[in-house]
């Protein structure tokens, strides 16, 4: 018998992991191994499957609690001849108290589980600013949608079924079989209702007994200021619907995000780099900055080095966590062309600079004269 996949492994998460945590986990490698950020990698496509394969397992508890029980029991071997259990009626009541009680091994019996429809993810490409100032979008998608005639049941009106007389309405079975190493028992969805607990009298003529049309779905969703390229929006009940009737999937809406010219974006807070004058910076001056709305305006202090770094508070992305900075670094524009004349008259200028105000140059000097034992000139 091959071994249990391990569905905590696949999301990376602990056995007592929270429904919150699993979320969390599959959202991330979900959109990770998406195939519309890998087309035409099978390896990428196969664990993506996997990933839903987990999720939809971890994040319905009734599933998960059996699942659990089989992680602790594979095959459920020899349990039959195990004295401290009572014979079956004890497994028996082990099984009645974790699952509620199905056909065949008395106890109360619970309502069958309707599995739940599978979710859909879709991806909206924003620009640069519309993420960072929110906006509508329409999205529009194919999908399984509950047919209306039969309310998802996929019998006529909704009505025409019976309850089913293998697993007397429960939607579960008990399945066992004798091998060497005793007898397993296990418990699983009826194969005469697939686990609805009712069979279908007469189908529903609109959907052909499925319960679910493929339908369009065309809708506008409003995307809020300061969403990232980690960013997702769900909205309820619009993913795939359920084959039996049972509650539909969510639609996971993920953003592609186009770059800005200029500005650049890490979190809330915004990013430039600003090309200033030989003259600005050694003089000083205002310059003009590029921001979300409009153009800033940003004194530049006399003596100012390439590469130094501005902050202008409050003026990056506005979030439910507060709004970022917008930080803006100069760099000294160094003409590439100049003429004999500018060059002879650059001399002069440089000449003409005080020691004290090359102090760092002269510094500079010095320390190579120190260190290597002889006069260097000026840099």
């Amino acid at each position: 018998m091959a071994e249990k996949k391990n569905y905590y492994e696949v999301l990376g998460v602990s056995r007592t992991a929270t429904q919150d945590e699993i979320k969390s986990a599959y959202r991330k490698l979900a959109k990770q191994y998406h195939p519309d950020f890998h087309p035409g990698d099978a390896a990428a496509a196969e664990k993506f499957k996997e990933i839903n394969e987990a999720n939809e397992t971890l994040s319905d508890e009734n599933k998960r609690k059996q699942y659990d029980y089989e992680l602790d029991h594979p095959g459920m071997s020899g349990m039959g001849g195990m004295g401290g259990m009572g014979g079956m009626g004890g497994f028996e009541d082990i099984i009645s108290s974790m699952f509620g009680g199905f056909g065949g091994f008395g106890g109360r019996q619970s309502a069958p589980q309707r599995a739940r429809g599978a979710d859909i993810e879709q991806t909206v490409r924003l620009s640069f600013l519309d993420a960072i100032k929110g906006c509508s979008k329409e999205i529009s998608y194919f999908r399984n949608e509950p047919c209306k005639a039969c309310s998802g049941t996929g019998a006529k009106n909704g009505t025409a079924f019976s309850q089913c007389t293998r697993c007397g309405g429960t939607g579960r079975v008990k399945f066992q079989q004798d091998t060497l190493f005793g007898r397993t028992i296990q418990v699983g969805a009826c194969p005469d209702c697939n686990g609805t607990g009712k069979k279908i009298t007469e189908r529903c003529p609109d959907c052909k007994g499925v319960g679910y049309t493929r339908k369009q779905t065309t809708f506008t969703i409003n995307i809020p200021a300061g969403v990232d390229k980690d960013s997702s929006l769900r909205k309820r009940g619009y993913g795939q619907a359920s084959p039996n009737g049972g509650e539909p999937g969510d639609l996971y809406v993920y953003f592609r995000i186009e770059p800005h010219k200029l500005l650049k974006r890490e979190d809330k807070d915004l990013f430039v780099t600003v090309p200033i004058s030989y003259m600005t910076a050694c003089a000083g001056g205002k310059i003009v900055v590029p921001g979300i709305d409009d153009t800033l305006e940003l004194t530049i202090p006399a003596g100012t080095s390439s590469g130094t770094r501005f902050c202008i508070r409050g003026k990056g992305v506005k979030t439910v966590n507060g709004t970022g900075n917008l930080y803006v670094t100069v760099e000294i524009d160094i003409p590439q062309k100049l003429t004999r004349d500018q060059i002879k008259k650059l001399g002069e200028f440089e000449d003409s600079v005080t020691l004290k105000s090359c102090d760092r140059m002269q510094k500079f000097s010095s320390d190579v004269s120190a260190l290597y034992g002889k006069e260097v000139g000026k840099q």
